[in-house]
C-alpha cells in the first residue's frame, strides 16, 4: 500500500472519529477541515495510484462528507437557474 492511500485510510478514519464527536454547529467547522485537507491528498493518491484509484478516494470521500456535497449541488443549481435582473 502507497504512502498516499495509507494517509487517505487516516483521513477516513479522522473524519469518522470526529462525526463522533459532539458539536455545537453541526460538524460544519470539522468538514472545512476535513475538505481543506482531503482535496490535496486526493491530487496526491491521484498522482501516486492513477486516475480510478483516485476516483475511488474520491467516491470514498463524497460519501463521508455527504452535506457540502448536496449543499455545493444545490448551489449550483440555483446558480444555473437564477433569472436576469429586470431593470
Amino acid at each position: 500500500m502507497t504512502l498516499s492511500l495509507i494517509l487517505a485510510c487516516l483521513w477516513a478514519l479522522a473524519a469518522n472519529l470526529a462525526a463522533m464527536i459532539p458539536s455545537r454547529d453541526n460538524h460544519w467547522t470539522r468538514a472545512y477541515v476535513l475538505v481543506a485537507l482531503g482535496i490535496p491528498l486526493l491530487g496526491y493518491v491521484t498522482w501516486e495510484n492513477g486516475p480510478w484509484i483516485g476516483l475511488l478516494v474520491l467516491v470514498a470521500g463524497m460519501s463521508l462528507l455527504r452535506w457540502p456535497v448536496v449543499y455545493l449541488s444545490r448551489w449550483i443549481r440555483r446558480l444555473g437557474t437564477k433569472r436576469p435582473e429586470e431593470p
